[in-house]
């Protein structure tokens, strides 16, 4: 009998996704974004091959939606088989995107593959050197859907099996910010033998528990703006007396929110400079949502079509340098003018106006006796945006005087 097994933890693979927001980007960038998933994957490969781990788990979702295509088919079992060449094995469960139901071909994995057949949960038993080292636990979603806390069917197996290890593709039954499938409470985990909870579904990577280890690794590779950092999967070791785990990094291309202040900044070329010189860099390609901070200026007005050649002009850049960058979606965020205006009086000013006579011109307008007959009476709300607008004017041309 083994005192110890070693293994990747791996779950929501999504092969294939489709990165439908994203078809704005050269083409070039754009179909290395659509191998990613599939990069990610050889990662995982050469992490296990490296690490000379003696299994690797895959807690669901390793396509991206139930029609699966061949090519992520074929790909997934080249992968397999390079894992059957090092000897190491393979457990797979199928989760609420991949379904055994769904639509797919018919690729057979090698023999180092095996897989949870059905929605009840079974054992399958893991040997080292012809000895019981562990017994994994798991279950596949066959249709969409899974509403059942399963957690009550996870029993320790019969034999001699040093390490108990369970998967589920499924959320805390009370966490809102995702689909509910196969909803279970942490205590119920805890209440069953078992040395490690390796779950799938949430791309968010956690750690629910500590000793057993109940986590999630997140996904693979982040697909979009909410997925934002390294993505991967964890080396975990099993002994008797501890466990080891380390996060591995395996994202191909990473998402990141990045922020940049341009409010100094007086010509578009200053801000061109400026931008490039404050944006994060990182060791693999990345894909960028920008935060501009700003102020608007006499040299620099900040209009659509100015902001989108500026960061067309970046983009060029960016994209040659190694590895690339992108920016595929940009906000500006104008700093409030009332609070650009350092001078006190102009500040008295404006206070003074947004009480006296803006209420009055507005009064002037639709209290006229000929006018009142046209115009419908002003909601609180109404009244209130109006004043505002006519603050920001006010402000705009008290700056522009000043400038003078």
């Amino acid at each position: 009998m083994h005192s110890s097994v070693t293994f990747l933890h791996a779950a929501d693979l999504h092969l294939d996704s489709l990165f439908k927001g994203l078809r704005h980007i050269p083409a070039n960038i754009f179909k290395e974004i659509q191998e990613s998933t599939f990069t990610a994957l050889n990662h995982l490969v050469d992490k296990a091959i490296e690490h000379r781990v003696d299994f690797v788990l895959l807690a669901g979702d390793l396509y991206d939606h139930e029609s699966q295509s061949l090519k992520a088919q074929i790909r997934l079992r080249r992968a397999f088989e390079r894992l059957a060449d090092e000897n190491i094995a393979v457990f797979l469960s199928y989760g609420n995107h991949d379904f055994i139901k769904g639509d797919s071909f018919d690729v057979e994995y090698p023999d180092n593959v095996h897989i949870f057949p059905g929605e009840s949960v079974t054992s399958i038993p893991f040997y080292k050197k012809g000895e019981p080292a562990a017994a994994i636990y798991g279950f596949s979603y066959e249709n969409r859907a899974v509403y059942d806390n399963k957690s009550s069917e996870y029993e320790p197996a019969d034999g001699e099996f040093p390490f108990h290890i369970a998967m589920l593709h499924g959320s805390v039954a009370t966490n809102t910010e995702h689909d509910s499938y196969a909803p279970f409470q942490l205590k119920d985990l805890l209440n069953k033998q078992m040395d490690y909870w390796a779950l799938g579904h949430i791309h968010k990577r956690q750690q629910l528990h500590t000793n057993p280890p109940i986590i999630y690794p997140g996904n693979i590779q982040g697909r979009h703006r909410k997925e934002t950092g390294e993505k991967g999967c964890y080396l975990i070791t099993l002994d008797k007396h501890q466990v080891k785990q380390t996060f591995l990094p395996l994202q191909a291309i990473r998402y990141e929110e990045a922020e940049v202040d341009i409010q100094d900044c007086l010509t578009p070329s200053q801000a061109e400079k400026e931008i490039m010189r404050q944006l994060p860099k990182y060791s693999e390609p990345s894909l960028l949502y920008l935060k501009i901070t700003a102020k608007e200026k006499e040299t620099l007005t900040l209009d659509e079509v100015m902001v989108q050649e500026l960061i067309e002009v970046i983009n060029e850049a960016l994209v040659e340098a190694f590895p690339w960058q992108y920016i595929y979606h940009y906000k500006i965020i104008l700093e409030e003018e009332s609070s650009q205006l350092a001078d006190a009086f102009l500040k008295n000013i404006l206070a003074e106006s947004d009480t006296a006579f803006i209420r009055e011109g507005i009064n002037e307008i639709y209290q006229h006796k000929d006018a009142r007959r046209f115009l419908s009476s002003l909601s609180d709300e109404e009244e209130q945006a109006i004043q505002a607008d006519a603050y920001r004017l006010l402000n705009k041309l008290l700056r522009k005087e000043r400038a003078k």
